[in-house]
């Protein structure tokens, strides 16, 4: 048997995980890998049986397993019981999913192997081929889009890149203006627009709006991509969770503008973290941050602070809706009641709201 070949490897957008496919003489395995600093939390490597090279064993390849090298598919799993050609490397595509956390793997243009976002987060791998027919040890049936979500979703995904890379489909324009209209019709028009993705995909910026009493600030661009774990925490109501905007105000009366906007890049760092981190932003949860006002450790995130009459309803993204949460400045006492103890974060949020606190920031004393 000869030495494994990496044939193709990908990083996701923000470095975080890897792709690979792997293949030697007998079989062809599709891999994801969490960077070495973020291994304490994801350990395990997610790993995908794509196709036998060779006749498939008549049993489960436990020799391979215990030599501690790629086991083959048994025959009874295998829709090719002689094995399929080799990968040339030429010919494969990976595709990361949109919350940047799982991939498919293309061949030749057809799907061939699919390790969806939400298996990083559990106990064990779970994966699709295309060349399974039946569920066992090593891997899920693939099946078609009428028959597997994960078929559709890759399908849905591998559009959704071709749209991006197209500058006649783009859909940036179409998003900014949406989102922009919803800011402008509540807070008046955008004054100042600040971009904050340093040039690199997605597409997101910082809009500023006053009126005569605030500063207000939107970020643009953030539920352009859903968030990574959210299927595994919200199951069949991802969809109401996956996509958000972050917003941020403070009282004239208190800052110059040029103050106002200093607080406000707190935004442009909280805009990346649930990518950055592999985790998820909502309603109750607490971020430190050297940009909070002087006095106060970070800040807490929560849609509850801001009263029914200021809410926005913001357009829908890819179908799904998109959720605003204001950003709010925390004293180090709120910040470690928060983090001491399961939703904490929501026991904050009401305490701010029984001392009359709002989504408007203003020079308060700690409720903790």
């Amino acid at each position: 048997m000869r030495q494994s070949d990496i044939v193709a490897e990908v990083s996701n957008d923000k470095q975080t995980l890897t792709a690979l496919v792997e293949q030697d003489n007998r079989v062809v395995y599709f891999y994801i890998f969490a960077r070495e600093d973020l291994r304490d939390r994801f350990p395990k490597m997610r790993a995908c049986w794509v196709r036998n090279l060779v006749p498939a064993p008549v049993n489960d390849d436990t020799d391979a397993m215990e030599q501690g090298i790629a086991p083959m598919l048994a025959a009874q799993y295998c829709r090719n019981l002689e094995g399929e050609a080799p990968l040339d490397p030429a010919q494969i595509q990976i595709l990361w999913n949109e919350s940047d956390d799982g991939a498919a793997l293309w061949y030749q243009g057809l799907l061939l192997a699919v390790i969806p976002g939400w298996s990083l987060y559990i106990d064990h791998s779970v994966c699709y081929s295309a060349g399974c027919i039946k569920q066992n040890p090593l891997t899920f049936p693939l099946g078609s889009a009428s028959t597997n979500t994960q078929c559709e979703l890759a399908e849905k995904t591998r559009l959704f890149w071709r749209d991006w890379q197209n500058e006649f489909s783009n859909p940036w324009p179409k998003i900014q203006r949406k989102l922009l209209e919803s800011y402008e019709e509540r807070f008046g028009p955008s004054l100042k627009y600040y971009l904050i993705n340093q040039g690199n995909w997605p597409p997101m910026a910082i809009s500023q709006h006053e009126d005569e009493e605030n500063y207000y600030f939107f970020t643009v661009g953030m539920s352009i991509r859903p968030m990574p774990q959210i299927d595994i925490v919200f199951s069949d109501e991802a969809e109401k969770h996956r996509r958000i905007e972050l917003a941020f105000s403070v009282g004239k009366e208190y800052v110059t503008e040029e103050n106002a906007v200093q607080m406000a890049s707190a935004l442009s760092g909280y805009a990346q973290v649930p990518w950055t981190t592999l985790s998820w932003l909502g309603e109750g949860h607490t971020l430190m941050s050297p940009m909070a006002p002087l006095g106060f450790e970070g800040h807490v995130i929560s849609s509850a602070l801001c009263g029914p009459a200021d809410k926005m309803r913001l357009p829908k993204i890819y179908g799904d809706p998109v959720n605003q949460f204001w950003v709010s400045p925390v004293f180090t006492s709120e910040l470690e009641f928060a983090q001491a103890k399961p939703n904490g974060g929501f026991e904050l949020v009401a305490a701010m709201i029984e001392n009359d606190i709002g989504f408007v920031f203003a020079p308060r004393s700690a409720v903790i």
